[in-house]
């Protein structure tokens, strides 16, 4: 497999163990915190074994491993999130969770895949959906439990339409599919929450960049994202303007 085929299978598989193990919250006195520890662990094990089985050598970040220096000097790097939106994992009814598998090799992003497990879908770099038609009225996509202070200055500016969501994943996999306009996040983030949904988001044709219209960086010393705007193309000059 190319890079690009590579990422996609290993959310795809990663995504059908979450499944597996999500069916046990039907089971009576399920330990909801015990469920979702197994979740991150069982899916960062699946992931970290495919890409030292097809890419040795290759360095990984990751949310549920620690982080070796190496990777600063190394020329591809694998930034993962083995479950993204782990609140919407354990919550019966809900698709938005995710998975994330992105690569960065000389410091761009160079490949990446979002499963959406609950959904049976997989969004890659390597058969990018094609930019939806625009909507007469945006739809900014939000967190459903913390929105940022920046919300409501959008909201007003675009006269958007608010879309509560879950994890960093989903919402940004709503822009791409064309289910939302607008993903704006000013309450920080790390690299492995938004570097697989950037890179697909690149790929479809989308805005992405820092909530002042500054590129994103990843595989940096410290992997802490202040910010981050996914949007249609159209909309980044009136969002920047907003935000800032």
């Amino acid at each position: 497999m190319n890079d690009h085929e590579l990422a996609a299978d290993i959310a795809h598989r990663a995504g059908r163990i979450l499944i597996e193990l999500r069916a046990r919250l039907h089971d009576p006195g399920v330990d909801f915190r015990a469920l979702r520890d197994e979740a991150d662990r069982s899916s960062q094990q699946a992931i970290a074994g495919a890409i030292e089985r097809a890419r040795p050598g290759d360095a990984v970040l990751s949310e549920e491993a620690v982080d070796d220096p190496a990777r600063l000097s190394a020329e591809r790097v694998w930034i993962v999130d083995p479950l993204d939106g782990t609140r919407e994992f354990a919550e019966q009814g809900r698709t938005d969770w995710a998975v994330h598998v992105a690569l960065v090799q000389d410091g761009r992003l160079r490949a990446g895949a979002v499963a959406l497990p609950a959904r049976d879908l997989v969004l890659s770099t390597w058969e990018p959906p094609k930019l939806a038609a625009a909507v007469p009225r945006p739809r900014l996509v939000v967190s459903r439990t913390r929105p940022p202070a920046v919300t409501e200055t959008l909201r007003e500016a675009l006269d958007a339409e608010l879309v509560p969501m879950g994890s960093a994943g989903a919402k940004t996999s709503a822009i791409i599919l064309g289910d939302a306009d607008v993903y704006a996040h000013a309450g920080g983030q790390y690299e492995w929450d938004s570097a697989a949904p950037v890179a697909v988001a690149a790929a479809a044709g989308l805005h992405v960049s820092r909530l002042d219209g500054s590129a994103l960086a990843y595989n940096r010393p410290d992997p802490w994202l202040p910010d981050l705007l996914v949007c249609r193309p159209e909309l980044a000059d009136r969002v920047i303007a907003a935000a800032a």
